[in-house]
């Protein structure tokens, strides 16, 4: 019953695009039409229409000399479209700019990624003197505010496997792990965290989340101001109401 729907539902010419395409994929220089034809099973004249209209939809092209076939970039961009963290940077810009004018303040976002913070987008402020974070930046997650952001949203599976991969977290004792915990878990029901930045002296971060706690996309939407730069009476509160609006408007887009 199973082969009699699989025929009843072919469609050889998406059948055959598909095969090269995987075909190219999985070979590292040009291929001419007779080498793509056997790697795929198939006579060089069967394939030639599909050749031509994956070269016009601009999925493959030609080499000028040899007339060899070779993947374009087509396929890569159209994947990065889908990806968790390119569709985040996407989501997260535009609200992250109008974040670091209105505030005054540099924000940036950062998502999990082997077992590490890593920053992914990165808005800088328009004020004369301003923290820069390279994107591409990572963190240990047991240290860094958006770090432990981060792994207090993560399901208790996940978290468990991220603290054991993070080298502070393995160095502390007991006392230390469950002051910790205590802390994540605090973490947790507030959304947010504000202490001051492990690495700099001088400087405080902000992080709220992005997305909900146990989802499969969440990041952490982060300012990080110097000390000289807190204005104290409702600065700090004004900052964390404008860090908690932006993450809330990049959270419903992301969900949409």
């Amino acid at each position: 019953m199973k082969n009699k729907n699989s025929k009843r539902y072919a469609v050889p010419a998406l059948d055959k695009g598909l095969d090269i395409l995987e075909f190219l994929v999985g070979n590292a220089v040009p291929c001419s039409q007779s080498e793509i034809a056997a790697g795929v099973g198939r006579g060089p004249n069967e394939i030639y229409r599909v050749l031509v209209g994956l070269e016009k939809r601009g999925y493959v092209q030609r080499h000028p000399t040899t007339g060899r076939y070779e993947l374009t970039l087509k396929l890569y961009h159209l994947s990065r479209n889908i990806s968790p963290i390119d569709r985040v940077r996407q989501s997260a810009l535009p609200y992250m700019e109008d974040l670091a004018v209105s505030s005054g303040q540099s924000c940036y976002l950062s998502m999990l990624y082997q077992s590490q913070a890593m920053v992914i987008v990165y808005a800088r402020s328009t004020g004369a003197i301003h923290l820069s974070i390279a994107e591409g930046a990572m963190f240990r997650l047991s240290q860094s505010t958006a770090g432990k952001l981060l792994l207090a949203n993560s399901n208790a599976e996940v978290q468990t496997m991220l603290m054991e991969h993070d080298p502070t977290f393995c160095q502390l004792g007991p006392s230390n792990r469950s002051h910790l915990t205590t802390d994540l878990e605090a973490i947790r029901q507030s959304g947010f965290i504000v202490q001051p930045n492990s690495l700099l002296t001088g400087v405080k971060d902000y992080s709220a989340l992005i997305g909900q706690p146990n989802a499969k996309v969440i990041a952490a939407l982060s300012v990080s101001t110097f000390k000289v730069q807190d204005k104290g009476g409702n600065g700090n509160q004004d900052l964390l109401e404008s860090l908690f609006k932006t993450a809330s408007q990049i959270t419903k887009l992301i969900s949409e």
